[in-house]
């Protein structure tokens, strides 16, 4: 395993991190297969991974359950522990330590490691946490020994990365969404740039852009070559980046664990060559004209009260533009109707990571078909 200091914080966290957001699962069900996921956790830091993350919402509000089994047995003392407070869920000042004693409660921990506001964007950044104190009170929790370290995670414009990151000097690490589709997306090359010029480390999500780029379509596979699996070229071309301290991987299986540890093992800062990077540039373009909808499959959208199975929706959608309407109706052979419960509400598009517009691209869908 290699190492990075991560900004700030002065520690020295692994190139891999495991991400506890899909875990495997009971055949049939979202009920998380404890003693699989146990043992692929530690099977990771009896391999050098250092930094599980995880949140409160992670899972059913079950993952943060599991992480604290999963660190028993003296695994604690060879990890760090990462979970984030649920904006969202943040309705009064008194909340914010409400919801974190019931963390620590799940986690079965005295203290947290490394701590982060959730999914910061423009309004939860004015309507959460300037308007109900929240900064004081992490602090409070920081001066009390609960929080070791803290930071944010992120997902909305570069223009209100930034001013996040300038409003606060107490953050010491951030977490966003990067990979070679998403370089100019959200935060981006130049938000990553900024936040390490600010001397934050830099924590990367969606690497695989929500398993995308783990099995991509054979037009960006045919430019990707063999000398890397679809896997490796992504990971690499974030770890390729001085800037990133980690990177995020969700995984669910043995197999995932052990080849992303073996891709870490091999990982360093400009790792990649330029005619490598080259052919990232082209993967990116022939990926951009495939995609209809820009879905990582997140499910922070579900669920919907009006029963539409969104993210499913959606990766059948993304078909049209290789295989037609027909390839889309075999894999969803009632894609209008289970799109055309959609009512409006809006709640999907508050939760959406993505921003996307969810109930017109629904109707977009209908109408389609």
């Amino acid at each position: 395993m290699q190492y990075r200091t991560l900004g700030k914080t002065g520690v020295d966290v692994s190139a891999l991190g495991f991400g506890c957001m899909r875990l495997p699962t009971v055949e049939g069900t979202d009920k998380i297969d404890e003693q699989e996921a146990i043992r692929i956790i530690r099977l990771g830091i009896d391999n050098g991974v250092n930094y599980l993350d995880t949140a409160f919402f992670y899972h059913n509000g079950e993952s943060e359950r599991l992480v604290g089994k999963a660190i028993k047995d003296g695994y604690r003392e060879k990890t760090y522990v990462a979970t984030k407070l649920p904006l969202g869920e943040v309705k009064c000042e008194e909340d914010v330590e409400r919801i974190f004693a019931e963390q620590l409660k799940k986690l079965d921990i005295d203290y947290i490691d490394f701590y982060l506001l959730h999914a910061v964007n423009n309004d939860s950044w004015d309507n959460k946490v300037v308007k109900f104190n929240v900064l004081p009170k992490i602090e409070k929790l920081i001066a009390e020994g609960k929080i070791r370290h803290f930071g944010f995670s992120f997902h909305d414009d570069l223009d209100v990365f930034k001013k996040v990151i300038d409003a606060y000097d107490g953050f010491e690490f951030c977490q966003i969404q990067f990979n070679y589709i998403d370089t100019d997306y959200q935060a981006g090359i130049e938000g990553l740039e900024y936040a390490a010029s600010k001397g934050l480390g830099v924590i990367v999500m969606e690497p695989l852009l929500g398993g995308k780029l783990a099995a991509p379509h054979e037009k960006i596979t045919s430019v990707l070559g063999d000398s890397r699996t679809p896997v490796e070229w992504a990971l690499d071309f974030v770890w390729n980046r001085a800037e990133v301290g980690m990177l995020l991987s969700g995984m669910g299986t043995e197999k995932m664990v052990t080849e992303n540890i073996g891709y870490a093992d091999k990982s360093a800062p400009d790792m990649l060559s330029a005619e490598e990077l080259d052919i990232l540039r082209k993967a990116k373009s022939a990926f951009d004209e495939l995609t209809a909808v820009n879905c990582t499959g997140c499910e922070y959208c579900m669920p919907c009260p009006f029963g539409v199975e969104i993210p499913k929706v959606f990766a059948a959608y993304n078909n049209i533009t290789t295989g037609g309407r027909r390839l889309v109706k075999e894999i969803m052979p009632d894609i209008e109707y289970v799109a055309g419960r959609c009512e409006k509400c809006g709640a999907c598009v508050k939760a959406c990571p993505q921003h996307i517009n969810i109930p017109e691209t629904l109707r977009k869908v209908v109408n389609q078909f």
